[in-house]
């Protein structure tokens, strides 16, 4: 049964200017929850903001600059956020970039692994303390379906033995979902009452893949619009990983048509082997030694 109150909640999305996390933050504001648009653009973010209260202008929307690519924004974001809210209910990890050319993040990252998994990985553990004193808190982390036939290649991280933009896309949203597994493994461990679910938008026509060098083919935009959704339909997994009280930590939910393509969301069962222990747990350590962020329990 999917919650329609969350008058009181308070969430966190990054990456909520555009595509799947802004529908997100629309959605959750509609229903009451106070909505942090987590955004590296503070101009797009602001326009963003605009749009949602044009549709709900009793709506309660903060705007913060987060820039997951540069652990110092990861850091003052989650001060900042610390400093003013004494509640986390829902953090949503959004934000993504897919296939750019090869480039570092501030820290000397892949750029995707940097952005899409160790800064989301960084901001997690920095808000933990909230999410923890929090009754009923969730964190919700965005994979996508490039997470098939991926895999982690613990030593080339940073691309510096050979840069494929597609592997290393796969890879970073491998390293999401097996963070959403670990987290709440870990969380269960612990006794702590938050729990984790992953979740992803199938093929959704937003503007991930509208970036990289230059403009997408139009061919390319033609494919994308015959086998995509739009970013409404592709947001339904996430606000239903969000939201959907039976939901109990540790799945994956994503659409339930051909191919987890496009649909309605649903709890999907990702293939065997997947979820490796040994892989989930190195990432893990590996998260630590390169953010310097300590999970606390």
């Amino acid at each position: 049964m999917l919650s329609e109150n969350l008058t009181g909640k308070t969430a966190i999305i990054t990456g909520a200017n555009s595509g799947i996390g802004f529908e997100a933050a629309k959605d959750l504001s509609a229903k009451g929850a106070i909505v942090v648009l987590a955004v590296r653009n503070e101009e797009k973010g602001k326009a963003a903001v605009e749009r949602i209260m044009q549709n709900n202008p009793e709506g309660k929307i903060e705007l913060m600059k987060l820039d997951l690519a540069d652990l110092h924004s990861v850091r003052q974001f989650a001060r900042s956020f610390l400093e003013e809210y004494d509640s986390l209910d829902l953090l949503i990890n959004n934000a993504g970039v897919m296939i750019p050319p090869y480039g570092k993040t501030k820290d000397g990252f892949e750029l995707q692994f940097g952005s899409n998994h160790l800064g989301h990985f960084a901001l997690t553990g920095l808000l933990l303390p909230l999410l923890k004193t929090t009754p009923a808190s969730r964190v919700v982390t965005l994979s996508s379906i490039a997470h098939r036939g991926a895999s982690i290649d613990f030593d080339n991280l940073d691309g510096t033995k050979g840069y494929k933009a597609m592997k290393f896309y796969g890879q970073s949203k491998l390293a999401n979902l097996l963070f959403a597994k670990e987290l709440d493994g870990r969380f269960k461990q612990h006794g702590i009452e938050t729990i984790s679910v992953a979740c992803h938008p199938g093929i959704s026509n937003t503007n991930l893949f509208h970036r990289g060098k230059g403009e997408t083919p139009a061919f390319m935009k033609g494919l994308v619009k015959f086998f995509s959704q739009p970013a409404e339909k592709g947001a339904l997994p996430t606000i239903y990983a969000a939201t959907e009280e039976s939901l109990q930590g540790g799945e994956f939910i994503g659409p339930d048509g051909r191919g987890n393509r496009k649909g309605n969301p649903a709890i999907e069962v990702p293939a065997a082997g997947v979820y490796n222990k040994e892989t989930m747990k190195r990432l893990w350590t590996v998260s630590e030694e390169l953010t310097k962020v300590i999970f606390k329990f």
